[in-house]
């Protein structure tokens, strides 16, 4: 197949390979309920094994021990905290919505485990006398699934804020969910360098693609970027500015308590999951062994059901990264993380996409049979790389540009005055440096005179005098 394109002066003529999935053909019905059931127990022990891992690790960045009661290392940890959240009082709040504040909670955590459908953790196995693959599920636009499903999700946090029948989780809802939408768009144009590498948006085509060469490496900008997003997506540190205990309580889930936030709780580091195994699919090869690995013997280590060894080994590394990040982080500010993802992510994921298109045209083009032609003159491929190298790094230094401008400005709109009033606020407060002291006026000078007032002085003073003090201190 070929793809023309003409817009803008630019003609090409792209080579494309057909679109494929992976091969279900020999997978029974039941055989797929049971992989579902599987990835479900898979996500459910993993949930409980990071959750005990993160308190562990920041424990010891933080140079205390962390959980190490509950069975041997404090494994079992986990797993009471979960008996504990059932067996803890339901509450439902009097102006609550009640169909939509329990539906809520079972939308954010379902999302989840639907998200993780269409992930290959391995390759072609056998299992019960058939040859499947280590995949649920997989469709040409995979990928495009996922992010619709996330985007799906986003309901149960907007939902869980308006039903509670309460300002905060009202407020949090609306700051979580454009803190979500926000970086989908910069996480969605992350990945389509991927497309234009591999020309599929299977995920199991995706993973084939990168049988000689890991995406990570030509589209490493790609790889940054989504890695900020899928940070800000899961509403971690330094990011979880959803729940932002100092301003909003909790957030979208205040009035959530027992079971239904712990399906929030269950929801987010599903999410984690999700997040973690679409970047070990689209950039580090998917279930694929490591290069030098796989030189050694690929039908030994890189197949069967090693893949899926290799490919819980890099979804961890994604997962000591989210821990990592929590425990050397502070939050920051609201603003500045809705400013650095609108002014500088979408911009610059943009022109990076733009880039990879020229570069991706430029080399099909040479490689194949035809040309890559701009207003009627071919292009190299070293220009178009050099073009769009120059064109990222403008746009990154206009991004600074305007950073720092918008931050003189801001002070020059903080300058100190030159003359306070020391007891503007009711207390001294001493003048900074070039400040001087007002003239005190006459109802100034009036008003820092203290007022004394005892029983035995307004009983002595009379009606009179005890009226006259009421009416002064009222004023």
């Amino acid at each position: 197949m070929s793809l023309g394109l003409t817009a803008y002066g630019v003609a090409a003529t792209l080579p494309m390979t057909e679109n494929p999935t992976a091969d279900f053909s020999d997978t029974p019905w039941w055989l797929s309920l049971i992989k579902a059931v599987a990835i479900f127990v898979y996500l459910l022990i993993s949930t409980l094994l990071v959750i005990w891992f993160e308190r562990r690790v920041i424990g010891r960045m933080q140079q205390r021990p962390g959980p190490n009661r509950n069975g041997p290392f404090g494994l079992l940890q986990t797993l009471a905290d979960g008996m504990k959240s059932m067996l803890k009082e339901d509450i439902t709040p009097a102006r609550a919505e009640k169909v939509i504040y329990t539906l809520a909670p079972l939308i954010a955590a379902t999302m989840a485990f639907v998200s993780f459908a269409i992930i290959p953790l391995g390759g072609t196995v056998s299992m019960f006398g058939h040859r499947t693959p280590l995949q649920l599920t997989d469709v040409p636009v995979a990928v495009l699934l996922v992010l619709a499903v996330a985007s799906v999700g986003v309901y149960g946090i907007i939902l869980a804020g308006w039903s509670s029948g309460s300002t905060y989780p009202l407020l949090g809802g609306l700051r979580s969910t454009a803190q979500v939408i926000s970086y989908e768009i910069a996480m969605g144009l992350s990945l389509v360098a991927i497309f234009l590498y591999s020309g599929s948006m299977s995920t199991s085509a995706i993973v084939s693609a990168q049988s000689s060469l890991w995406y990570i490496l030509p589209a490493f900008f790609s790889f940054a970027v989504y890695v900020i997003t899928m940070v800000g997506e899961t509403n971690r540190l330094p990011f979880d500015l959803a729940e932002g205990e100092g301003e909003l309580t909790g957030g979208f889930h205040t009035e959530y308590s027992s079971m239904r936030f712990a399906m929030f709780f269950l929801g987010e580091y599903i999410n984690m999951f999700t997040v973690a195994a679409l970047a070990t699919t689209l950039f580090l090869g998917g279930w694929q062994a490591p290069p030098l690995v796989s030189l050694i013997d690929d039908n030994v280590l890189g197949g069967g059901w090693w893949g899926l060894l290799w490919f819980t080994a890099k979804l961890w590394m994604f997962m000591f990264v989210f821990v990592w990040l929590r425990g050397s982080l502070p939050r920051v500010r609201y603003d500045q993380f809705m400013r650095f993802g609108w002014k500088f992510l979408i911009p610059i994921t943009l022109a990076w996409v733009v880039a990879v298109a020229f570069i991706r045209g430029a080399q099909l083009g040479f490689l194949g049979d035809s040309k890559l032609t701009f207003a009627g003159r071919e292009l190299s491929v070293a220009t178009v790389v050099i073009v769009s190298i120059v064109a990222v790094i403008a746009l990154a230094a206009a991004w600074i540009w305007d950073d720092k401008r918008a931050a003189r400005a801001a002070a020059e709109d903080e300058t100190p005055p030159e003359e306070i009033d020391p007891f503007e606020d009711g207390y001294p407060v001493p003048p900074l440096p070039g400040q001087r002291l007002a003239e005190p006026t006459p109802r100034l000078a009036s008003s820092r005179q203290p007022v004394l007032t005892t029983a035995s002085a307004s009983s002595t003073a009379g009606p009179s005098t005890s009226t006259a003090v009421k009416e002064e201190d009222h004023a």
